[in-house]
Order: structure tokens, then C-alpha cells, then sequence
């Protein structure tokens, strides 16, 4: 499912008007990723969790020529699925 799939069930289901919808999945899109951005935690319950974590710098390698290569310490988003997720999914 992609995003305006998403709008369109969302709407069929609210009785809200897509362009509403859009708006409301766009603006809490970008808030999730404003607030984890500064690392901040945002817990949905029974959804899940968005947070940002740190990695470490690593060795890697260059896969064309084989050559050792660091591979820069970096912060990336982590998403973990809340129970009732889980559930519904099994």
C-alpha cells in the first residue's frame, strides 16, 4: 500500500474528505520525523515506537575494487512494532 492508498481507505472509513486525510497523515508524518530528528521518542500504543539511534564507525568494503574502507559513525531512525501490531500481523 502506498500513501494515497493509505489517504484513499482512510477517508472511505473517517467519511472525511481525502484532501483532509492527506493533510493529517501529512502533518503527523512530518512531526514523527521532526521529533526523532532531535531524539526525541514517539510512542504510538499498540502501534509502535519511532526513535533514532547511533551507529558506530565501521570498517567496510569498497565492492567494486575490494579496498578497506571506513564506513562514518551516523544517526538513523528505528522503528519498533507495538504488541497489538505484532498480533494483528501473526
Amino acid at each position: 500500500m502506498n500513501k494515497q492508498e493509505l489517504v484513499d481507505k482512510v477517508a472511505k472509513k473517517s467519511g472525511l474528505l481525502k484532501k483532509d486525510v492527506q493533510a493529517v497523515i501529512d502533518l503527523t508524518v512530518e512531526t514523527v520525523m521532526d521529533a526523532v530528528k532531535k531524539g526525541d521518542k514517539v510512542t504510538l500504543v499498540g502501534f509502535g515506537t519511532f526513535t533514532s539511534i547511533k551507529r558506530k564507525a565501521r570498517k567496510g568494503r569498497n565492492p567494486q575494487t575490494g579496498k578497506e574502507i571506513t564506513i562514518p559513525a551516523k544517526k538513523s531512525p528505528k522503528f519498533t512494532a507495538g504488541k497489538a501490531f505484532k498480533d494483528k500481523v501473526k
